[in-house]
């Protein structure tokens, strides 16, 4: 998940509207500044505790991450988190992009994007990246996204999105759990 200006509120009714334990691991990429003390994984942790991991943890289902500040959160083949700190992706690090490329790369059919609510393009061409795959690239519908510019960016950019509301979103999320959790 990712988003920046404007989608604080619906990522909090997301998570606070997961089921106690989501089969997949969760990562939410979220613009902030560098330099402030951040309280946003506190800020976040609504029912579940969220987590910013280190460099190399293992991703594991039911956990939910929050992208550390100014690192960019790459997801390697083996399933893994890598911390880089290379330049910035659409003046943010960490990037949406680089984390959505990463999952449609490690994941493939299996991953799952969702972007928010934002002021730039960050994370347009990373959905687009999951699309590709085979996964599942939503965007918020930009008429109900407090800054419209981010979701409307990945529409605009590539085909294979899905518009869905904040209730049609916590729906597709539960529908995950059910189906993941039927199939064990």
């Amino acid at each position: 998940m990712g988003g920046s200006a404007g989608s604080m509120t619906v990522l909090t009714k997301l998570i606070s509207e997961l089921p106690a334990i989501f089969p997949m691991p969760v990562v939410i990429v979220i613009h902030r500044l560098k330099n402030v003390q951040s309280e946003l994984g506190t800020l976040l942790s609504v029912r579940q505790k969220i987590t910013e991991p280190d460099d190399k943890e293992l991703l594991l289902p039911g956990h939910i991450y929050l992208a550390p500040q100014n690192y960019h959160l790459l997801i390697e083949a083996d399933g893994t988190i890598s911390l880089d700190y290379s330049e910035l992706v659409n003046f943010s690090r960490p990037a949406i992009d680089m984390s959505f490329e990463s999952a449609a790369s490690a994941f493939g059919s299996a991953a799952v994007g969702i972007l928010l609510s934002g002021a730039n393009k960050d994370g347009a061409a990373g959905l687009c990246h999951i699309a590709a795959s085979g996964g599942a690239a939503i965007v918020q519908d930009p008429r109900t996204a407090g800054f419209s510019t981010m979701p409307q960016a990945a529409l605009d950019l590539c085909s294979g999105i899905q518009t869905m509301t904040v209730n049609d979103m916590i729906r597709y999320l539960r529908n995950i759990s059910t189906k993941i959790n039927t199939e064990k």
